[in-house]
């Protein structure tokens, strides 16, 4: 009869202990693990660039010289070219542009009443800016110095702020407004980003105000920052019972037929059959 007991108590302690790692603070935590092992690996990738760029390693070294001389070259051959290069990197994709878009889809949300997808593209377009300028001036990486340069920028110089700002503001864009994009038609906004990303890091290093280490850091940082706020949204999603959903989907599918996307999920009545 001791035994009994005791067998049963114990069962009874495993059956606490799974209850216990089965219930919403385990879901809780395990979320939060998983975020948090994302976004360092997400990181590491910056923080390796950012290593090699302070150890001034000789490899790098000679890519970033190298390629910033011979597209110098092509520049003072190609004036016009110049000129082209200053626009799109000084109008279309310059920092300032692409954060107006992403305040007027602010706006545009709040309208909506998206209030936590509004939160969301704010926070990652004004902490990408804030942490991209911390960086460069933690890091003071000189710009570099050509004969007869084409183009001028202030600051230092990595990671890139126009990289950085086009690849947070173009995953902004395209998580939000994805959803009302049809399925037929999805390729579209996926190139014009793509084209947005690489031309800015090209005009960048052509215009001889950056180096290549410049353009790749400001990428990784910027999809280091896109990643850990996208995953605290998508931890908010799984409290409110809301499926996951894929990078193809957009951030908020809902977005795209409810007028108030963000109402909590209701469980589907039972049917009758």
């Amino acid at each position: 009869m001791a035994q009994r007991t005791t067998r049963s108590r114990r069962l009874g302690t495993v059956r606490a202990l799974l209850a216990r790692h089965s219930g919403p603070d385990a879901a809780f935590g395990r979320r939060l693990v998983l975020a948090v092992t994302a976004t360092a690996a997400v990181a590491v990738p910056f923080a390796l660039a950012l290593v090699l760029v302070e150890s001034r390693w000789a490899p790098l070294y000679r890519l970033d010289r190298s390629t910033a001389e011979r597209l110098h070259r092509t520049a003072l051959e190609h004036p016009a070219r110049v000129r082209v290069l200053d626009f799109f990197t000084g109008v279309v994709w310059d920092p300032v542009t692409m954060r107006l878009l992403v305040a007027a889809l602010v706006v545009w949300l709040l309208t909506r009443r998206a209030w936590r997808l509004a939160t969301w593209a704010a926070v990652t377009a004004t902490s990408g800016a804030l942490i991209g300028f911390l960086v460069k001036n933690a890091v003071e990486r000189a710009r570099p110095h050509l004969p007869e340069p084409v183009a001028h920028a202030p600051g230092f110089s990595f990671p890139s702020g126009h990289a950085m700002t086009v690849m947070t503001s173009c995953a902004v864009l395209l998580l939000v407004l994805l959803p009302l994009v049809p399925r037929a038609w999805r390729a579209l906004p996926w190139a014009l980003a793509t084209a947005a990303v690489l031309g800015v890091g090209y005009t960048r290093v052509a215009l001889g105000v950056h180096w290549v280490s410049d353009v790749v850091g400001g990428w990784l940082l910027g999809i280091a920052v896109v990643t850990a706020t996208t995953l605290a949204f998508e931890a908010w999603r799984a409290d409110t019972g809301r499926p996951r959903t894929t990078v193809g989907e957009g951030l908020e599918p809902e977005i795209s037929s409810a007028s108030d996307p963000e109402a909590p999920s209701r469980p589907t009545a039972p049917s009758a059959l």
